[in-house]
């Protein structure tokens, strides 16, 4: 059903975005714009209102943000469905459900398994000999300082400036991770944070849980453009900026230095604080991290996920030089400590030094599989980078990400599309982000690239599976 819905601005005060915003959530709330009703375009209803396309494209993507609105490309823009819902309304990110049998997943990068099952048994065991009577009580911020020491050790072959274990807060995962930071960091009714216009999609996801305007930045060949955050900055008086500086995710573009620089000095220049997510980077780094460049406004994330092991839950923030202690009264009050299950698990791992062997070989295997990734699509136009999970495929002429998708899938492959890395009104380049499959034998995953790159040479091509 569509609608000349008009709102009369001037009952709201405030900015007109927000005004707009507020009067779509009473319309909804009172029943005047129900479930599947089709809103004015956005040139439309700037016109009846007189206000700046703008305007209302930023109080629709709001509205989105919260779950009240559905973005359908080619569509329109849609009245949500206002069933109760737990937490927000976009699908999980990567299930592997039976039905991915016998298909080669590129969504999300598998690590090999080369010995962690057995480590780790190891491990349990010592620990499990040591259980005493402080397992039943809950978990502390103090139990973790020999743990935290680890990390700083584990991190020492960055470039991120002083760091002591007092500068450390552990959490489940580098997701987690990010989630704590804007707890910690973000206050007020609507604060926005900054993103990369292509970006890690749990940025966005966790700034929409604590209620967060997400505003993506345009990105070129050294990655975020410092005009355009200094244009964002003015514009949005953003709290914290999320980028990637190692490998940028989903282009596989590594920052440079001076751009490192330029990106911590206007950051500086607005007191925005700014996550640096690590949790993807390359397997040695002789650059400085923006850690090192802005310490007193920098949370560098990290975890086990994409070196060890992803079952383990494990990441860590560095966070600004004197406020680590911030950012562990922040967690303390989320979940208290880390489960000791995690936590002794880890910090055996680290004693033992089979973290470090484990994370050797687990490079060493995926770099191989890299070159195999990068030597099949040698033919297309690609960003990868050595020590890097995944690869960046910009499609030939005669393919379009939403159509290869299910292409793919009938040829056993699962990919991502780069608009699963866009804002809903961002842009959507042409493009697909190959994760490596550490789990496919190494004559399947050859096989699975051969298919992919016969689909890629004719738009026409029929797969055989």
């Amino acid at each position: 059903m569509n609608t000349n819905w008009q709102p009369d601005l001037s009952l709201f005060p405030g900015p007109k975005y927000l005004a707009l915003n507020r009067a779509l959530r009473d319309a909804i709330r009172l029943g005047d714009l129900t479930e599947g009703t089709q809103l004015p375009t956005v040139r439309d209803l700037a016109w009846r209102l007189a206000v700046t396309p703008g305007t209302v494209a930023r109080a629709y993507q709001m509205a989105i943000q919260e779950g009240m609105l559905l973005a359908n490309v080619g569509r329109g823009t849609f009245v949500a469905d206002r069933s109760p819902r737990l937490g927000p309304t976009q699908p999980l990110f990567i299930e592997r459900p039976s039905e991915t049998k016998g298909l080669v997943d590129l969504r999300s990068p598998i690590l090999p398994e080369l010995g962690q099952a057995a480590v780790f048994e190891d491990a349990m065991r010592r620990v499990a000999a040591g259980l005493g009577a402080d397992w039943t009580d809950y978990p502390s911020q103090r139990q973790e300082l020999a743990l935290r020491g680890h990390v700083v050790d584990w991190v020492g072959d960055r470039l991120l400036g002083p760091v002591t274990p007092d500068d450390v807060a552990l959490t489940h995962g580098g997701q987690n991770a990010i989630l704590t930071i804007l707890m910690c960091c973000l206050r007020g009714d609507r604060p926005v944070v900054l993103v990369e216009d292509l970006a890690y999609p749990g940025f966005r996801h966790a700034a929409r849980l604590v209620r967060a305007e997400v505003v993506a930045v345009e990105l070129d060949a050294d990655g975020m453009v410092p005009d355009a955050l200094e244009a964002a900055c003015r514009r949005h008086g953003p709290q914290i900026l999320c980028l990637t500086t190692e490998a940028q995710n989903p282009t596989a573009v590594r920052m440079p230095p001076d751009r490192r620089a330029a990106i911590a000095a206007i950051a500086r220049r607005h007191d925005c604080q700014i996550i640096e997510d690590d949790c993807y980077s390359t397997d040695t780094s002789d650059w400085p991290a923006i850690r090192a460049l802005a310490p007193e406004r920098t949370w560098y994330v990290g975890s086990f996920s994409k070196t060890i092991s992803a079952a383990l839950r494990f990441g860590y923030v560095v966070c600004p030089t004197g406020l680590g202690e911030a950012g562990r009264l922040t967690a303390q009050h989320s979940y208290f400590a880390l489960s000791r299950t995690v936590s002794d698990l880890c910090l055996d791992l680290f004693r033992s030094r089979a973290a470090w062997d484990l994370r050797a070989k687990v490079q060493a295997d995926l770099a191989a599989r890299l070159q195999v990734t990068v030597t099949a699509l040698g033919a297309f136009e690609m960003s990868w980078l050595p020590g890097l999970r995944f690869v960046y495929l910009r499609l030939p002429q005669g393919w379009r990400a939403s159509s290869l998708r299910p292409r793919a899938e009938a040829a056993g492959i699962l990919l991502r599309t780069a608009d699963e890395y866009a804002l809903s009104h961002g842009r959507a380049p042409n493009a697909v982000r190959l994760a490596l499959a550490g789990n496919v034998p190494p004559d399947d995953y050859r096989a699975a690239l051969g298919r992919l790159v016969g689909l890629l040479q004719s738009p026409s091509y029929e797969p055989s599976v």
